[in-house]
């Protein structure tokens, strides 16, 4: 296979020449792989669009299978197929989920919670069960290890920032095994004659549009505000038909909405783990449903009598 390499000038060049190319790999096309504290190329990280979208240019340029992406230290990864797609955050969490319950059917993945409802159902999808645990890779990964102690298979942990562990890697955060988990499903699957990484997505399905938002709080009494604010959330879902909350919620609260046809947005609204701030993410299956969420959230938040600055929902996109 031709695998070219995006290490962004991290520490991550030495996945092309020490791993791929012993694999018997094409690495041409590979970039960036020389350390260089500037980052002169892009910000080595899989979530940054520029440098998902200058991997995703390498491969079309060279005809490649497949492409890496590496973050600075390489405990974080992202994939490009070879039409360019890219997959990182919730399609990376589908694609390893694919991989994990072939192998380990009817087990347990844990995510962080702003996973959107299309993970959840590809899971299930796959006969496998989701828990939705918290941001944090340390707390993901340590959810998997409590879980596996307490009997239940649990053999991936995964945020959609792209840190992940797995059981058999002796639970480590690492982007490299995670990378080459998915290039050995990818070459099983090319000689099997099926459809590679797209093949492994079939099922798979997310929103059109999604957002984040991070609103501010007073920083001497953050965490009594914004619980305040997160409780008063969770009324405000409760009070909408076409907004459900989910079961199981172990970091603000989450709901799905439903946009019709089957369709299934989200919002969660949590507070950061470490900074006065409260954090809203959203996603859609159809154009303009952001914007109606936000709109919402926005009319509930003028008639709330707490100490939060929510002006970035207001402003211009």
């Amino acid at each position: 296979t031709a695998d070219p390499d995006d290490a962004g000038n991290g520490s991550g060049g030495f996945f092309a020449s020490q791993v791929l190319e012993p694999l018997g790999a094409d690495t041409n096309g590979s970039q960036f792989l020389d350390p260089d504290g500037n980052f002169p190329n892009h910000v080595p990280n899989p979530e940054d669009a520029k440098a998902m979208q200058m991997t995703a240019d390498a491969v079309k340029r060279v005809g490649a299978d497949l492409g890496v992406v590496f973050d600075t230290d390489v405990d974080r990864s992202g994939m490009v197929d070879s039409t360019g797609l890219e997959i990182n955050k919730n399609r990376l969490i589908a694609l390893l989920a694919a991989v994990v319950l072939e192998e380990h059917p009817g087990t347990t993945i844990v995510t962080d919670s702003v996973t959107n409802t299309g993970i959840k159902a590809f899971i299930a999808q796959k006969g496998g069960k989701h828990f939705r645990y918290m941001r944090g890779y340390a707390n993901i990964i340590a959810k998997g290890v409590e879980l596996n102690a307490a009997g239940v298979e649990t053999p991936l942990m995964i945020e959609t920032s792209g840190h992940g562990a797995m059981k058999e890697n002796h639970f480590l955060d690492d982007g490299a095994y995670l990378a080459v988990k998915i290039i050995i499903a990818f070459v099983k699957a090319r000689l099997e004659g099926t459809d590679g990484l797209t093949g492994m997505l079939q099922g798979y399905t997310e929103g059109v549009e999604e957002r984040e938002y991070r609103m501010g709080l007073p920083k001497s009494r953050f965490k009594e505000e914004g619980a305040k604010v997160v409780a008063a959330f969770k009324a405000l879902v409760e009070s909408l038909p076409a907004w459900q909350m989910e079961a199981d919620n172990h970091e603000g609260w989450y709901a799905t909405i439903d946009e019709g046809e089957g369709r299934q947005g989200f919002v969660i609204m949590r507070q950061s783990l470490h900074d006065p701030l409260l954090v809203l993410n959203m996603e859609s299956y159809v154009e303009g449903g952001c914007d109606a969420t936000t709109e919402t959230i926005i009319n509930w938040l003028e008639d709330q009598p707490y100490e939060v600055d929510y002006s970035k929902l207001t402003a211009p996109k």
